[in-house]
């Protein structure tokens, strides 16, 4: 039987199809399992302790929340000497030492993260200021590795090349599955 130049640009295609499933597969293992291992990690992270769970009951309605500054206030004040540097209590609020603040209306709380090298987090009742936990966030290397943060900005775009590798070795593993399939029915209704 004589190839005709459908059947050899499929063959071509699916050898090209091949080589880069085979390739991007084995160059971007390593990064697809630390994505995908830290990111069953985080799914799971309330589970596995690395986030502390803060039972709370709101002791006041929403608006008579503190001002955001004076939760920071008692937030820094809570935290670890080693956490806060050269900040004293009663000084202005330093927020190069804050990361981020995650105001949670409904419990009634608000979670403030440090910039430490422990991610050390207060959790601060938005109506009296009260401190209801201080401790260290398990979660956010986990977090930084599952981006590629955690060793740089070059490594935020490995993990975004690895997920577009992920993309390409689905589609290609999907041509080389597929072509066959379909080179069979074609032969077979054609000898029908």
């Amino acid at each position: 039987m004589r190839a005709t130049p459908v059947n050899d640009s499929r063959r071509r295609m699916s050898r090209g199809a091949f080589y880069i499933h085979l390739w991007l597969g084995v160059i971007s293992t390593v990064a697809l399992i630390a994505i995908s291992v830290t990111g069953i990690l985080l799914n799971h992270k309330r589970g596995l302790g690395l986030m502390p769970d803060v039972p709370h009951e709101p002791t006041a309605d929403f608006t008579s929340a503190i001002h955001l500054e004076r939760l920071a206030n008692a937030a820094l004040e809570a935290a670890p000497q080693a956490a806060r540097t050269d900040w004293k209590p009663g000084d202005a609020v330093d927020v190069g030492l804050i990361d981020r603040m995650d105001v949670r209306p409904r419990n009634g709380y608000v979670k403030v993260r440090l910039r430490d090298k422990a991610s050390t987090e207060m959790t601060i009742d938005i109506a009296s200021g009260k401190v209801l936990h201080t401790g260290r966030r398990g979660d956010v290397f986990l977090e930084k590795l599952h981006s590629g943060e955690a060793f740089g900005e070059a490594f935020i775009i490995l993990s975004d090349i690895a997920a577009v590798a992920l993309v390409l070795t689905l589609i290609t593993g999907y041509w080389l599955w597929l072509v066959p399939k379909l080179g069979r029915t074609v032969r077979a209704t054609e000898a029908a």
